[in-house]
């Protein structure tokens, strides 16, 4: 089954995915947002999560999950999901970064459950914020 999104939601979704790696402090360039499905967004993050030292780190979106973060597997397998933010698919992108520097400190001991996933015919794109401009500190 092949699906179209209609642009304003793939510019809403690729622009949410930028304004959380802003909020990281990443350039991004170690990133990428699949429109197709299943839609996501992958973004490699720099350092490493307690008690998994040799792993490199990696910050998911699945449209009916939302965020998690998941260490990479030395055989290349798929990642492991260490924690999930919770029960909201598209929460501001200040959170994201809060909540991500959290796990990096070890203050996140208690991952989320993973929330039940949607039928596939129910998910959209339309909870996707659209992208609006990140405030710049002086």
């Amino acid at each position: 089954m092949e699906l179209e999104f209609d642009d304003a939601k793939v510019r809403g979704l690729r622009g949410y995915v930028r304004q959380v790696t802003e909020e990281l402090g990443l350039s991004g360039e170690s990133s990428f947002v699949q429109v197709e499905r299943p839609v996501g967004a992958y973004l490699a993050l720099d350092g490493r999560l307690p008690g998994f030292p040799d792993r490199d780190v990696a910050l998911l979106w699945e449209e009916d999950l939302g965020w998690s973060a998941a260490v990479e597997t030395h055989s290349g397998e798929d990642l492991l999901v260490q924690a999930y933010f919770g029960p909201d698919t598209t929460p501001s992108p200040r959170a994201v970064a809060r909540w991500v520097r959290e796990l990096f400190a070890g203050r996140k001991r208690q991952p989320f459950l993973v929330p039940p996933r949607r039928a596939q015919e129910d998910l959209t794109l339309d909870a996707v914020p659209q992208a609006v401009p990140l405030p710049r500190s002086a």
